[in-house]
């Protein structure tokens, strides 16, 4: 077992000695929290900030329009003169057009598409038409309306009042940092391991020294558990750094079942370290290390929900997404860390992921090359 070890440290060791390790392990992971999880907060969810928008309100517009501002900035709107991507245009004349019972038009307009444009025009909408509903009441008191009737026509309790709020557990998919940093370290995980991992096994191939092992008092089994051991502990390093730095940097929330979450991610560790193995196994050079490697990993992370939640594609894809390992560590850590699922419900993913990486090791074990 001395020799085992000692195997298993020197690995370690020369692994560590390449800048590429390094760069892989430390420093893109952290690069990668910042800026997906910066574009994609608030993406198919509500940010915690007010959102920014541009009101363009010409001088004449009166007070209605006041009062249409005012109604915005209570929407968790963010009024600003230029950066947003929303822009509410009120037309000149507005409120004595409005008075005078004249058709008026307020334009919205919104640079991009989707779930958060469909916000936006909810949102805005809801003021308006409030603003409307006020508008009738106040004139059955005063006429013509003046924006004191407005305003205690605003102040008075509604009579009928909508309450929503979450029925138990959460439900929306996760959203920024929750979802970048877990997303992150499934996908770094096995593009190091199937990168600059494998390339390793293909130099010492190169060089001789799988040769020499092979000469060694040592069984195939010793040398390629020394191996894959070593790549175990590089990737458990990875894990505990950026499981610290989302959590000190980006505010992660890892849920209350953390030695679950560390299950899962060493389940998947280990399968990703048979899989590069098996990628340099399967591949003569250097070049088809990290060309297949570089394309797999990306195409297994998209695929599996490593980019965004993949809860918010359809359900053929959520469906196709568990027929991949990506698939299996992302689901399993959505569940503990932002559903709040009891360990039990990721023991199939486990399973699943421990599985694969004995399979794949006894394969790699049995046909690994020395030369």
């Amino acid at each position: 077992m001395s020799t085992w070890f000692f195997l298993v440290r020197k690995d370690v060791q020369y692994l560590f000695r390449m800048r590429e390790i390094w760069v892989w392990t430390f420093v893109m992971p952290v690069v990668f929290f910042y800026f997906i999880g910066s574009i994609t907060k608030g993406a198919g969810g509500r940010s915690e900030d007010k959102d920014p928008i541009i009101v363009s309100v010409p001088p004449d517009a009166g007070f209605l329009a006041q009062r249409l501002t005012h109604a915005i900035e209570a929407r968790d709107y963010r009024i600003v003169d230029k950066g947003s991507r929303v822009k509410l245009e009120v037309p000149a004349g507005f409120t004595e057009s409005v008075l005078n019972g004249k058709p008026v038009k307020l334009k919205l307009s919104r640079v991009g598409e989707g779930l958060n444009a469909d916000y936006d025009q909810a949102r805005v909408g809801r003021v308006v038409y409030t603003l409307l509903a006020d508008l009738v009441l106040a004139e059955k008191s005063t006429s013509p309306v003046t924006l004191e009737a407005l305003e205690k026509v605003a102040a008075e309790p509604r009579m009928l009042q909508l309450d929503v709020k979450a029925a138990g557990k959460r439900h929306d998919p996760p959203t920024g940092f929750e979802q970048a940093v877990p997303g992150t370290i499934v996908q770094f995980l096995m593009l190091v391991m199937f990168t600059v991992s494998a390339v390793m096994l293909t130099v010492g191939r190169e060089n001789g020294v799988m040769r020499r092992l092979a000469s060694a008092p040592l069984s195939r089994f010793a040398v390629v558990s020394s191996k894959w051991a070593g790549r175990m502990v590089l990737g458990m390093i990875q894990i505990a750094f950026a499981m610290t730095t989302g959590t000190l940097l980006f505010g992660v929330n890892w849920g209350t079942h953390l030695w679950a979450v560390l299950v899962v991610l060493f389940a998947y560790a280990s399968l990703a370290v048979s899989l590069g193995f098996l990628l340099s196994n399967f591949t003569s050079n250097q070049r088809q290390v990290v060309g297949l490697g570089v394309l797999s990993s990306n195409v297994l992370a998209a695929l599996g929900g490593c980019w965004w939640p993949i809860e918010i594609t359809p359900p053929w894809a959520q469906k196709m997404a568990l027929l991949f390992p990506t698939g299996w560590a992302m689901d399993a850590l959505h569940k503990l860390v932002n559903f709040g699922a009891e360990p039990l419900s990721v023991l199939p993913h486990v399973v699943a992921l421990m599985i694969s990486s004995l399979i794949t090791g006894v394969i790699v074990s049995r046909k690994f090359r020395f030369h």
